[in-house]
């Protein structure tokens, strides 16, 4: 009689309750959006399912990237060369912008993909690319991190990407930056050095200010800020927007009941989303909304912690910090906190290459999750 033998079987983990969130998010944005953009739509296009059906395909593309990345496994992503490859694609891509790219609503933000049509955002790829970048860079170097040399000479590796950013996309480029001193922070165990760079990018930020006041569009968006009744035109979209927070009152207007997407807040369907959501779910709507970030950053947040290894828990880090970010930024805009920066919601906005960046970070992060060892089982053979 063959003996038996015990062989440990390793449990691995992966994040359903991430997931579910993934897609309930999008069905809710899904919703939204129909319901902002219905009225400017029709009027614009004559189909009142216009924004609706290019952001179904902007997230059918999205969910077969991150069904994709969810399989792929990351630690094949974990290569000194894959973070050069991804450096230069960002800093390329956004430097091509410059050069070859298209024009939209007085921007020059998009590259035209050959002659059909189409169009991406490079400066929204290169997010993912930065934070891929960066986790390689930083699980390479654990110990050095310690060392303010070594912090300071990687500000100077990502600097070129954000110079070219920020060039046409100021927003966009301190995100980016932010995502990087966050990982960084992250990653180091010395806590000094990142409040000597706050009070440093504190200072740039304020004599910055200082100077866009004196003139040029970002200036004026300042100027406005600070003196709204002197710029009626350039605050016209934000008090709008502050009107539809206001009127929803605790409960809203009721879903499709908004007053002020009816032409009032131009293009509520972007960076404005959110005001309409409060006109017509009220309070209770827009704290339900905060509410499913947070419960998503934490989801990212324990990925992170339980990541097998330093680079997957780093990428984690990063894209928790670029969602973050981006939703801070659109809610202290469209509540009159900062100046107009143009930062939209995640999920609820319309957007094509945003969208499909964000799947591929979610996709990313479902395939940490899936690297996750619960412990051993022990299997009879």
């Amino acid at each position: 009689m063959a003996r038996r033998g015990k062989k440990e079987k390793t449990i691995k983990y992966f994040d359903y309750s991430l997931l579910f969130l993934v897609i309930f998010l999008l069905g809710f944005g899904l919703v939204m959006l129909y319901s902002v953009s219905s009225y400017e739509a029709q009027s614009t296009f004559g189909d009142a399912t216009y924004y609706l059906r290019h952001q179904v395909r902007n997230i059918c593309v999205g969910l077969v990237f991150m069904v994709g990345f969810t399989l792929f496994p990351y630690k094949k992503w974990e290569h000194k060369v894959i973070g050069w490859i991804a450096w230069w694609a960002a800093f390329l891509l956004c430097l091509a912008v410059l050069f070859v790219g298209s024009d939209a609503n007085g921007s020059t933000r998009w590259l035209e993909i050959g002659h059909t049509g189409m169009v991406i955002q490079p400066s929204e790829f290169a997010k993912i690319f930065m934070i891929v970048y960066m986790a390689i860079v930083l699980a390479r170097m654990p110990k050095n991190i310690k060392d303010f040399r070594s912090v300071v000479q990687l500000l100077i590796r990502i600097a070129p990407v954000i110079i070219v950013v920020a060039v046409q996309d100021l927003s966009t480029a301190i995100i980016i930056a932010g995502i990087c001193v966050l990982m960084m922070f992250v990653a180091s165990p010395k806590y000094s050095h990142f409040i000597a760079l706050l009070v440093f990018v504190g200072i740039v930020i304020v004599a910055f200010a200082i100077y866009s006041t004196n003139g040029g569009y970002r200036g004026e968006r300042v100027q406005a800020w600070l003196h709204p009744e002197d710029y009626p035109d350039k605050v016209y979209q934000t008090m709008q927007g502050l009107y539809a927070i206001g009127s929803g009152g605790l409960f809203g207007k009721g879903l499709g009941g908004s007053i002020q997407k009816l032409g009032y807040v131009p293009e509520a369907q972007n960076d404005f989303i959110f005001t309409i959501i409060c006109e017509e779910l009220g309070l209770f709507g827009g704290i339900c909304v905060i509410l499913l970030f947070v419960l998503l950053i934490w989801r990212l947040m324990v990925i992170a912690n339980n990541s097998s290894d330093m680079a997957g828990g780093l990428m984690v880090v990063g894209i928790m910090a670029h969602v973050s970010l981006q939703v801070i930024l659109n809610l202290a805009v469209v509540t009159n906190s900062i100046p107009n920066t143009g930062v939209i919601l995640p999920f609820f906005s319309y957007g094509g290459s945003s969208m499909i960046v964000l799947l591929m970070e979610m996709g990313l992060a479902l395939s940490v999750s899936r690297g996750i060892h619960l412990g051993t089982d022990l299997a009879i053979e």
